[in-house]
């Protein structure tokens, strides 16, 4: 655990929360600035910045704590989210996911999409470098 994390200091009890689910590696909490009404958070209880910082176990254990949560909410239209680093709009420096129930237009999570096609060659060497990496 990191002592100057937000999220620790909930896992250590020391900050306290709306527990909705908890396991051995993984705690689901409600979010207390929500995007919506069951706007809840799913995080490891073993301190990781980055989903790639983290054992394949804990993502094991959080996997399904995702979906039986995900089913709880009863958002027949919602959003998950994690973001990883600063750059891409992290701002708790733990891992975690949201699971953001999205009930209209309004409420829940705004998204800007700015896509455009890629390049068909591009993409073959880009998925060639990836898989390398493998």
């Amino acid at each position: 655990m990191s002592s100057d994390c937000l999220f620790c200091k909930i896992i250590k009890g020391s900050i306290p929360c709306h527990k909705v689910m908890e396991t051995e590696q993984t705690l689901a909490f409600m979010d207390v600035f929500p995007l919506s009404k069951g706007h809840v958070l799913v995080i490891p209880k073993k301190h990781s910045v980055k989903v790639h910082e983290m054992n394949p176990e804990e993502m094991a254990d959080l996997g399904p704590v995702l979906v039986k949560v995900a089913k709880a909410v009863g958002a027949e239209d919602y959003n998950i989210l994690q973001n990883n680093g600063k750059a891409a709009h992290q701002v708790v420096q733990h891992v975690h996911f949201h699971i953001i129930p999205k009930p209209s237009e309004e409420k829940g999570l705004g998204v800007s999409w700015p896509s455009e096609k890629a390049d068909d060659e591009q993409l073959k060497a880009i998925a060639a470098e990836i898989r390398n990496k493998l």
